[in-house]
């Protein structure tokens, strides 16, 4: 039965699904064509740093030099990165891309711009950046801004562990530098000299003060610590054991420091004295982490490697036209498959008195419904 109803239909299901095909045909010849352009790029590599090595001799500043690490898939970081809106927004104005989409918002540009790029990051470690457009010379030019707007605004971001540690030891040591410059004008207050200050012999003093600066150092390690390890893990659990070994030195030196029973003018220069070697101690051990992640920050970089530079591609990358005129046919022909017995069963409802009674009963309902 079924073969029967195609082949009293053959001419529509043959020449029907045909001559759709040929009208998407035609139809592609008058959409403009659409050109790809493509660029890669290898983003900075993260290299073991210095900090890591030299860590033992800070004791205990050691935690922070991965207080702010690295990126666990820097791919994916730089990916976000192209696709922010501060570099579309640097991209359509550049290329007049307002003008171009014919769009009266950037948000509408930024969506559109969005639409007719694609990047993605593989598993070779490349970042791939496709660029749709109609002309194939402004496609490869915007695909190779990309690569140029990315360098740009890394320029102002600190992406790698190198950096992201300098940056915050810069912020640590400038708080340490207004720390020392107040100690030692506090100290000066007092009428005694830097110069005759070093000369004294003040052991039990200086002790006191370079154990507070480690207590402190070792409390922003745990503080730092705790943005990137859990409180239940082994290290920062020996890290506090650390710290409270530190305190309890700390109780120790200061009980049996002899300076603790001096009075009057005596015990304000010993504690102005204290407190400037406090300083100048914490000073130092920023100083030398700051010193470190430079020279990482030097000798990592976050250099951007173009892998494969976009030209303008020769042909186009769509319509594909073979294509879409199979699938016309192919859909056009269901379409019509499905015509022809839907409207089959429906003649075959007619012939009968039940069908046409059916038949009637819902024309009527589709026509108070209409109405």
């Amino acid at each position: 039965d079924l073969l029967v109803v195609l082949a009293e239909h053959w001419k529509l299901l043959v020449f029907g699904p045909l001559a759709a095909g040929l009208a998407a045909l035609g139809i592609t010849f008058v959409v403009d064509p659409i050109f790809t352009a493509t660029a890669r790029i290898l983003p900075p590599q993260q290299q073991q740093s210095t900090a890591a090595m030299v860590a033992q001799q800070l004791g205990a500043l050691a935690g922070l030099a991965g207080a702010a690490t690295g990126l666990k898939n820097p791919a994916d970081q730089y990916v976000a990165l192209l696709k922010s809106r501060s570099v579309a927004d640097r991209l359509i104005e550049r290329f007049d891309l307002l003008r171009v989409y014919d769009k009266k918002y950037l948000q509408d540009a930024r969506k559109e711009l969005d639409g007719n790029t694609k990047i993605n990051a593989g598993r070779d470690g490349l970042i791939t950046i496709d660029v749709d457009d109609k002309d194939p010379k402004r496609a490869a030019a915007i695909a190779n801004a990309y690569v140029e707007e990315l360098g740009e605004l890394m320029k102002r971001l600190a992406l790698t562990e190198a950096q992201q540690r300098r940056a915050f030891f810069e912020k640590q040591l400038e708080k340490a530098r207004d720390g020392l410059k107040r100690a030692q004008q506090a100290l000066a207050a007092v009428g005694v000299s830097e110069s005759v200050l070093k000369a004294e012999p003040r052991a039990a003093a200086e002790g006191v003060a370079q154990l507070k600066a480690a207590v402190t150092a070792k409390e922003v390690q745990l503080s730092a610590m705790r943005g990137y390890l859990a409180e239940t893990s082994p290290d920062f659990r020996q890290a506090q054991q650390e710290l409270a070994a530190l305190r309890a030195q700390l109780v120790r030196a200061e009980q049996s420091d002899p300076n603790t029973s001096a009075t009057g003018a005596t015990q304000d220069y010993i504690s102005r004295y204290r407190d400037f070697k406090y300083q100048e101690t914490l000073f130092e051990l920023m100083a030398k982490q700051y010193e470190i992640a430079r020279l990482d920050e030097a000798r990592e970089g976050a250099l951007i490697q173009v892998v494969d530079t976009a030209i303008p591609p020769e042909r186009k990358s769509r319509p594909r036209r073979a294509l879409i005129a199979i699938v016309t046919m192919v859909a056009s022909a269901l379409l019509l498959v499905v015509y022809v017995f839907l409207s089959g069963a429906w003649r075959n409802a007619e012939a009968t008195a039940d069908g046409a009674r059916k038949l009637a009963a819902l024309r009527a309902a589709l026509g108070r419904a209409h109405g």
